[in-house]
């Protein structure tokens, strides 16, 4: 089965998330002020931040650039660049760890694609019925 299509909606839908995360972080005024920032941030931490993942062993990368750097880039970019707040912080900093095993969750469970965290078995909705 050909699933290379997975990868730009597993993309879109982090983006989404991602966005969410950020709103919920930052007041409405803030996030329409900061859109601009929000944009370049996303494509950086979201966009980069996958295709780094995903290619970084295929490319022969030292995976101490491939998994360290994206991860950094996620946890310190949004709240420097957003110029968050200790509170602020500490919200972003949790919604993002648990963004990811959100995504892994509905991708595996209503989509059963597995290719997120791959390590992590989630069974389907599909299976259940």
């Amino acid at each position: 089965m050909n699933t290379t299509w997975h990868f730009p909606i597993m993309i879109l839908f982090s983006l989404l998330i991602f966005f969410a995360v950020i709103r919920l972080v930052v007041s409405k005024e803030e996030f329409k002020q900061k859109r601009n920032a929000i944009l370049l941030l996303s494509l950086i931490v979201v966009v980069i931040d996958m295709l780094m993942g995903r290619y970084g062993a295929k490319f022969s990368l030292p995976w101490w650039i491939y998994y360290p750097v994206p991860m950094l880039m996620t946890v310190l970019l949004p709240p420097v660049v957003l110029k968050m707040n200790k509170t602020k912080t500490i919200r972003y900093l949790i919604l993002s760890f648990l963004s990811a095993p959100f995504i892994h969750f509905c991708l595996s469970f209503f989509l059963g694609w597995k290719e997120y965290m791959p390590f992590w078995e989630i069974p389907s909705l599909q299976s259940f019925l």
